[in-house]
Parts: C-alpha cells; sequence; structure tokens
C-alpha cells in the first residue's frame, strides 16, 4: 500500500512539474508575443489579468483591478464601440475581436487588440475572457505604410495617389478610399509654380527642392478649407474642395494662393521669386472623375494669360474663363 501511495505521490509531482514548466512556457511565450490572457465574471465585473496585460495597461503586476478604471483608458468613440460589440456578444453567447487605441496608466498611447468569447453555464452568460495583445508596433507599420503610400515625402502633402482617390472616391486597387465617397467633390483646383525649372536650372535640385518645401507649407495652409492638398507632379499641385465650399470662397482661395506664391522664399541666403498659375473647375453634379481635365485646361489658359493669374473652366472643352468672365481660348 505504501508502495502505491509513493508511486501515485511521484506521478502526481512528475505531473505538476510538467504542468509548471508548460505555465512557464506559456507565459514567456506570451511575454515575447505581448499577448496576455483576461477573464471578467459577469456577475460582479471582477476581472483577472495575466501579468501582460498588467504590462500593456503599466499597471504593476498583481494590483488590484477595477473595470471602470480600467474603461477610463479607451477613448470615448472606443469605448462606446467595445461596450456595444461586448453586450451583443454577451446577448448572442458568441464573442469579438476589436483592434483599439488606449491611454496606459502612465499616459502612453499604445494600440491592442481584443479577443473575447463568453463562457455560459446552463445557457446563461456567466463570464467573458480571451487575450490582449500589444499591436503598437503593427499599427505604427501600417500607418508609416500608408503614409509611404499616400503622402509626398518632400513636402508632406498628399501625393497623386490619394488627390485620385479622392476625386474619384476610388483607391487605385479599386476599393473605396477611406473616408472618401465618390460625390464628394465641389472643386478641383490644380496650381502650377511660374519659373521654378529656371530654379533648378540656375541653382540646383537642392535648392529647388527646398523652394518645394516651402511651397508645400505655405500650400498646408489650405488643408483646414479643403479635403486634399496634393503635390501630384513635380511643380504642379491640387486641392480638392467639398460641395459645401462656395464658388465665390474658391475663387478668392485661388487668388490668395497667387498672392502666398508671390511672396520671395528665403534659401540658403538667397531670395528666389517663382510665382503660380492657377485653374480651377467645378463639378456640377458633386462627382469629381472629370473635374482634373477642366481644372488643367483653365489651368493651361492662366498660363497663356502671362501666369500669376486664376483661371475657371466654363463649362466647355478648349475653353476657360477669368474670375471676371473674360474668355480664354486654350487655342
Amino acid at each position: 500500500m505504501e508502495a502505491r501511495i509513493d508511486e501515485q505521490q511521484a506521478v502526481i509531482a512528475r505531473l505538476e512539474a510538467e504542468l509548471a514548466h508548460s505555465r512557464k512556457v506559456f507565459d514567456r511565450a506570451s511575454e515575447a508575443a505581448q499577448i496576455g490572457v483576461w477573464e471578467c465574471e459577469l456577475a460582479d465585473s471582477s476581472l483577472r489579468w495575466t501579468d501582460v496585460v498588467y504590462d500593456i495597461f503599466e499597471l504593476p503586476r498583481g494590483s488590484a483591478l477595477d473595470r471602470g478604471r480600467t474603461l477610463e483608458c479607451y477613448p470615448q468613440a472606443t469605448r462606446e464601440a467595445l461596450e456595444r460589440i461586448r453586450s451583443k456578444a454577451i446577448e448572442d453567447r458568441s464573442g469579438f475581436c476589436l483592434d483599439a487605441e488606449i491611454v496606459t496608466m502612465r499616459g502612453n498611447r499604445r494600440w491592442i487588440r481584443i479577443t473575447a468569447s463568453v463562457e455560459c453555464v446552463d445557457g446563461e452568460p456567466v463570464r467573458i475572457f480571451g487575450m490582449k495583445q500589444d499591436i503598437t508596433a503593427e499599427k505604427t507599420a501600417a500607418l508609416r505604410l500608408r503614409t509611404m503610400a499616400e503622402f509626398d515625402s518632400l513636402t508632406g502633402l498628399a501625393n497623386r495617389s490619394r488627390f485620385q482617390a479622392v476625386i474619384g472616391g476610388v483607391a487605385a486597387e479599386g476599393v473605396e478610399a477611406e473616408g472618401v465617397a465618390a460625390s464628394a467633390v465641389g472643386a478641383v483646383m490644380l496650381i502650377d509654380l511660374d519659373r521654378f525649372k529656371d530654379v533648378n536650372d540656375d541653382l540646383g535640385h537642392i535648392v529647388g527642392d527646398d523652394c518645394l518645401k516651402e511651397v508645400g507649407r505655405r500650400l498646408a495652409l489650405l488643408r483646414s478649407r479643403s479635403d486634399c492638398v496634393a503635390r501630384i507632379g513635380g511643380d504642379e499641385f491640387a486641392v480638392v474642395f467639398g460641395p459645401q465650399t462656395a464658388h465665390a470662397a474658391a475663387l478668392r482661395l485661388g487668388a490668395a494662393v497667387v498672392r502666398l506664391m508671390e511672396r520671395p522664399i528665403l534659401v540658403a541666403g538667397r531670395r528666389i521669386h517663382i510665382g503660380a498659375s492657377v485653374g480651377i473647375a467645378f463639378s456640377q453634379d458633386g462627382r469629381g472623375d472629370a473635374l482634373y481635365g477642366h481644372a488643367d485646361t483653365a489651368l493651361y489658359a492662366a498660363k497663356a494669360a502671362g501666369r500669376g493669374t486664376v483661371r475657371v473652366f466654363d463649362g466647355k472643352v478648349g475653353d476657360a474663363v477669368s474670375p471676371s468672365g473674360k474668355g480664354e481660348s486654350r487655342g
């Protein structure tokens, strides 16, 4: 009998050692992957976290947890979305997955991926549990890739791809552009720098790049008044206005751009004078897919009129008018 008891105790000890080793491996893997496990009792909202979740929220490991305090780490919109899908999952006895931004207890911003499943007893939900993973690096990399894909590295403005997505409402991959509707365009303004080629030819491309950076800073002032400000070519820029922008307001902004570009640019102790011509096309039906060509017609007329001017497409291919109504033929 004693031998059998000793044998059973040896088996139990071996199993306990294996379990402890498994937990140690799991903890190390979870920490390496920045994945922690959490549970919430639905009866009293009490929480249980593994160490990695404490680390993600920058709370001391093992400290007392309060769900209400934890929810304060989420921005209001995210908190409302989390509560909504959590309630739905509990109602449906299912689960959910959500990427959410948090502000840790130390004030640092992080992105986490929450996965959850609802556990039921006799058909009634009793607890919700799952994993939380720190995906800040993943989100940062995705944002960097999006920035590279949609923004001009020299000026910081949107690039041609983003501009085309905005005026067409469809990205190059054929999916709807984020936050963009095909009927959301009121006007397109094209801006072409005058005498910029002379700067590159006479002073070099480094000075030319510095000039473009300053142009980008000046045009960035239009961001609050428009849907998109982009560099779409070497010295060509574009501004997209929503349908709420009045024609008169767009014309005033076009004239303001001309005046803004008349100011000298200081580069390496030099005062460089360039200038800009502006062409504007207004949408008749709220769609922007044809406006680029119309605005280009108006821009051509502005340059033909002596540069440093604003011209508006009048609705007929090949013609544009000045804001005062004087016609300009593309010739």
